[in-house]
């Protein structure tokens, strides 16, 4: 993980913006956090909070003002008549600054 220091605060680099943001979450429950100026996103295990708003800011040109993080654990399921494990997945959910948006929609 390379990280450069701008202004005193850590920044990935622009590959590693792009890894950390893997895809939007797109589901009835994010769908009202955007009333409230949110928006979630699947990101990697070892992604830090500082990285994420730095990728969300740079790539979006919007201005964040919070990023809480949460870690889903996997289900035990049973595959072919034998258990297995889904593997943990992390979530962030983004507060975007007053009358800012994201239109996931969209690509990038």
């Amino acid at each position: 993980m390379s990280l450069s220091k701008y202004s005193g605060k850590a920044t990935p680099s622009k590959e590693r913006m792009y890894e950390l943001l893997r895809s939007p979450i797109i589901t009835e429950k994010s769908t009202l956090l955007s009333e409230h100026n949110q928006v979630s996103f699947s990101v990697p295990m070892d992604a830090s909070k500082p990285e994420i708003k730095a990728a969300v800011e740079d790539l979006f040109k919007v201005s964040v003002t919070a990023v809480n993080t949460l870690i889903n654990k996997g289900k035990t399921k049973m595959f072919r008549g034998r258990p297995g494990k889904r593997n943990d997945t992390k979530k962030a959910m983004v507060t975007l600054a007053e009358g800012q948006s994201i239109d996931i929609t969209t690509g990038i």
